[in-house]
């Protein structure tokens, strides 16, 4: 499958003209932080991993943490950032056990099974695009629920770079089709929506309080909501950008 050729016109949300939904036929979601509460991966990688690793190195807590901390930072913007396999290698730990051990705490954000039921009932194609591992990918859809929801779930280990790389999206039609000046995507990154806005996807979204436990911080340069829950207005979608 591959998007159309053409790059299409400046997104209507680029030029301050909000949407309709009626100008959108595909619909793109990243998954942690934007479906997902990402207080669970803050938690995994801030806590729980540094946790193990203190323990197993006698280390103080905090001095395990700034370690991993400065240690992930090395492959940032990468497809190895989220990459379980790579991780558990790299510090000798099986993250991919270690994730379902806390698979209680993924949590849906408000809005969000809502909003999914409005949108297919609405014949938006839905598809999920993540740079989580699959293996993680699937310990969060047996959670939450979410899988049926969608017509694929994408990760960027099976397209070979992550979203942050120009790469996903020049080889994003080879496994989703889409026209991209009819295409809303959402993410609570803005360097990956900076992305994706260079590729030309037409309407883009930013979510603003990606975490349950942080405060939400509005993009400067994308339409920006908290989450789903504010485009949710007496049972009905409000227009994708911000209030």
């Amino acid at each position: 499958m591959n998007s159309t050729v053409s790059a299409p016109p400046p997104s209507e949300l680029r030029r301050g003209v909000p949407p309709s939904w009626a100008d959108i036929d595909t619909v793109l979601l990243d998954m942690d932080g934007t479906l997902l509460d990402r207080h669970f991966d803050d938690y995994f990688w801030e806590h729980h991993i540094p946790g193990i690793f203190a323990t197993r190195h006698g280390l103080a807590p905090e001095e395990a943490r700034r370690q991993l901390l400065a240690t992930y930072r090395t492959v940032q913007n990468t497809l190895q950032w989220a990459d379980l396999d790579y991780w558990s290698e790299r510090l000798g730990i099986n993250l991919c056990e270690e994730k379902a051990a806390i698979a209680h705490r993924v949590a849906v954000h408000p809005g969000v099974v809502e909003a999914l039921r409005l949108l297919s009932s609405q014949g938006k194609a839905l598809h999920l695009v993540t740079n989580a591992h699959p293996e993680a990918l699937r310990i969060k859809m047996a959670r939450s629920g979410l899988a049926p929801c969608f017509i694929s779930l994408l990760t960027s280990l099976e397209v070979g770079f992550a979203k942050e790389q120009p790469q996903f999206w020049h080889k994003l039609g080879d496994h989703i089709a889409h026209h991209r000046s009819r295409t809303l995507f959402v993410d609570d990154s803005e360097r990956v929506l900076q992305e994706a806005a260079r590729y030309g996807i037409g309407h883009l979204l930013h979510i603003s309080a990606p975490s349950s436990v942080a405060a939400a911080t509005p993009s400067g340069r994308f339409p920006s909501v908290s989450g789903f829950a504010a485009l949710l207005a007496d049972g009905e979608l409000l227009p994708p950008h911000s209030p």
